[in-house]
């Protein structure tokens, strides 16, 4: 059982959470990455990529034994079924897998756990307190083509796929806006860092 504090921190594609957990690695808190969770649990030999290679045909695998993350992608967005099979199969190992980050000993004041879908999936139970990294879907679009060198359809898709931006600020503890200027986001980050390690301290 996880004895430390823990942060969720969570936003859409293309909000700017991986910049965000950047600077609280620097301040020296423990990030443990839900997406880096669920590249581990589909590693070329693992039970999970067979199974989904099987699934769905050698399409989803990669000349060099990776899962084909596109191709799978666009055939789960298009099929909702083939989404929530998927999601049955891999949410559990990926919880698995983050349970086993958290229960490893730390010095850092409290723990975040970075998920896109931390309140689409039960992983928000996990969580004492969360913290949603929030910028206008236009924002969200415009950052995500630019990194994915993808088409505003493909990236509307995504967000279209996943809670809308009114819920998750409805059950957001703590909002970050990351539409202000960059050179504001350190000093933003080191008064939440104050605040949960304030909490951890009085939990």
């Amino acid at each position: 059982m996880n004895k430390n504090y823990l942060v969720g921190l969570t936003g859409g594609i293309g909000s700017g959470k991986s910049t965000i957990a950047q600077v609280f690695k620097r301040l020296g808190v423990k990030v443990v990455d839900a997406d880096q969770a669920s590249r581990a649990v589909v590693e070329p030999g693992s039970e999970a990529l067979k199974t989904i290679i099987n699934h769905f045909n050698d399409e989803t695998l990669l000349v060099d034994g990776q899962l084909n993350r596109k191709a799978l992608r666009d055939i789960i967005f298009k099929n909702p079924e083939h989404k929530a099979w998927l999601e049955s199969l891999l949410h559990p190992l990926i919880n698995e897998w983050i349970s086993m980050q958290l229960e490893q000993p730390t010095q850092s004041p409290y723990v975040i756990l970075e998920s896109p879908l931390l309140f689409e999936t039960n992983q928000y139970q996990m969580i004492n307190t969360s913290l949603l990294i929030d910028v206008s879907p236009e924002l969200q679009i415009e950052r995500a083509c630019q990194r994915d060198k993808a088409t505003s359809a493909q990236i509307q898709a995504i967000i279209n796929s996943q809670m809308s931006r009114e819920q998750k600020n409805a059950l957001a503890d703590f909002i970050f806006d990351n539409s202000v200027a960059i050179e504001t986001i350190e000093k933003s980050v080191e008064d939440l860092h104050k605040k949960f390690e304030a909490l951890a301290q009085s939990a």
